[in-house]
């Protein structure tokens, strides 16, 4: 089992900057893949970037490619996402995910999920 406590959202106007963190506890972190969904009011949840376990592999949904960046500090079980240049369209809760399941560009979640953090982007 693996915990997710996210933190860092809050309100920005457009153009601003965010940092996202989601600290792991239980599970030794570094075993696996992570990464970040968003769900905006009335939508679907979607994926928004993931990282492998060392590091590597890391893939973004088109939306976002070149302004947001994740990363991860497996010392500190804890995993990032940089947020910059954001747009209203950007204004969701944010997720962190752990134990994703990535082939190419499929993507399917983990079974660990944090509570959300809210980011809004006013215009």
């Amino acid at each position: 089992q693996v915990q997710l406590v996210e933190s860092g959202g809050g309100l920005v106007q457009a153009g601003g900057s965010l940092r996202l963190s989601c600290v792991a506890t239980g599970r030794s972190f570094s075993d696996y893949t992570m990464g970040w969904f968003r769900q905006a009011p009335g939508k679907e949840r979607e994926f928004v970037a993931v990282i492998g376990w060392r590091g590597g592999a890391i893939y973004y949904a088109d939306s976002v490619k070149g302004r947001f960046t994740i990363s991860r500090d497996n010392a500190k079980n804890t995993l990032y996402l940089q947020m910059n240049n954001l747009t209203p369209e950007d204004t969701a809760v944010y997720y962190c995910n752990g134990d994703i399941i990535r082939i190419a560009t499929q993507i399917t979640p983990g079974d660990y999920w944090g509570q959300g953090t809210q980011v809004t982007v006013s215009s």
